[in-house]
């Protein structure tokens, strides 16, 4: 299945994502998830014969088969079918402090531990405001 931003089909991450705020929709119940995911991971690399520095290098991520961290999501993503659930992307984040922080904004917003129509079970942030003040958040 796809990901979806405004409508529109997504194939690649804008230049300068660092990862996206996203809702992923149950279909058949209307039950819904909201996470975040980096669009790169670092992998580290043994140095190179005669230096002492690990390499360190950008891979993609797993982001376009991903369907959240939530084992019950998972779970009916397996019993009912990916066709089944809507991966929609809300927000593209330019560091990992604006995405933490929006995550959690709109986990927080949505009340997502307040009802049974959001597989959420906890809200787990840690954002330092470097990253966040003077930036324009959308939303």
């Amino acid at each position: 299945m796809t990901w979806y931003f405004n409508d529109i089909a997504v194939e690649e991450m804008p230049e300068g994502c660092v990862g996206f705020v996203y809702l992923i929709t149950n279909t058949t119940n209307n039950r819904k998830y909201i996470g975040k995911k980096l669009a790169q991971f670092s992998r580290s690399k043994p140095p190179l014969k005669g230096k002492k520095n690990r390499r360190r290098t950008k891979v993609e991520s797993d982001w376009r088969d991903y369907y959240g961290s939530n084992d019950e999501l998972n779970q009916d993503v397996q019993t009912l079918g990916p066709d089944k659930f809507k991966r929609e992307i809300l927000y593209y984040c330019e560091n990992k402090a604006q995405l933490s922080y929006i995550e959690a904004r709109e986990q927080f917003n949505h009340k997502v531990l307040e009802s049974d129509q959001y597989y959420n079970g906890h809200i787990r942030v840690r954002v330092h405001g470097k990253g966040i003040i003077n930036k324009q958040l959308n939303g």
